[in-house]
């Protein structure tokens, strides 16, 4: 986690296109429902001005009992909002579909994500190389995560990227993001997994090309290999676990991760 800085509000200081589009959607939604929020709180002060013991000038009219221009701005109002909110959250659940690939000319990064206790564990099967508690990858370069668990119902998670979905054991889930330009983020489990669980976070490193090479170097330098006996050992219940690499990967060992619960999520 060294030289990651942690952003205040990383929601609201996106970094890249699916997290923006999800800020704007969060900001638009607010703005709708202000449009009930500020009238309702202008009129509290307008009436009790109003109507004060001391000297209001409030009309008194106590044989009133209906007025049609009343309810239907009570009830068209809110109902046209809910109907605008509906549309947009439609529209854009669809359209921010994790599963959908992001419109990009760059080919994705594939990447193999598996929740443990209490870490995370990254296959980069196209690479052959693997690292623990550190996501790096090319920005501007569309990241395509398969995610999976290894132990209970984990939540994977990067604010600053967008997006939110659950890794469970024998299931798998979809998730594309990408960095608009190099940074340091945080990533983490949403869900409560036990007591490990406030340590359970990871560095996202957003580089350029000629950084990730060097990563990718350093990776390929490691002399730890993850076969089927060292995944063992590294799956084991462990709290703050250091970031560390391995130069190689046993074939399908995500896929056999997955398979080991009996299940499998449709792609």
């Amino acid at each position: 986690m060294d030289a990651c800085n942690l952003i205040r509000a990383p929601i609201l200081h996106p970094a890249g296109p699916v997290a923006i589009a999800e800020r704007d959607l969060l900001f638009t939604a607010v703005f709708i429902m202000l449009i009930v929020v500020i009238p309702v709180f202008v009129m509290t002060f307008l009436f009790a001005w109003r109507y004060r013991a001391s000297g209001g000038r409030g009309r008194y009219t106590p044989n009133w009992y209906y007025s049609g221009k009343v309810d239907a701005v009570i009830w068209l109002v809110p109902a046209l909002i809910v109907m605008v909110l509906g549309y947009l959250l439609w529209t854009e659940t669809h359209r921010l579909d994790p599963y959908r690939p992001l419109a990009t000319d760059a080919p994705p990064l594939e990447v193999e994500a598996i929740a443990q206790d209490w870490k995370w564990l990254f296959i980069y099967p196209d690479l052959g190389v693997a690292s623990v508690n550190e996501l790096a990858f090319p920005s501007s370069r569309p990241l395509s995560l398969k995610i999976t668990s290894d132990t209970v119902m984990n939540s994977f998670f990067i604010p600053a990227l967008g997006g939110q979905i659950y890794a469970m054991a024998g299931m798998q889930t979809r998730l594309h993001l990408q960095a608009d330009k190099p940074g340091c983020f945080r990533g983490r489990n949403m869900q409560y997994s036990g007591h490990g669980f406030p340590e359970q976070r990871f560095a996202v490193r957003a580089l350029t090309r000629t950084e990730f090479d060097a990563w990718l170097s350093r990776a390929r330098k490691s002399p730890q290999k993850l076969d089927q006996t060292s995944y063992r050992a590294l799956a084991a219940p462990s709290v703050d676990h250091p970031v560390s690499y391995y130069s190689g990967v046993a074939p399908r060992l995500y896929d056999s991760i997955v398979a080991k619960y009996g299940g499998k999520h449709p792609e």
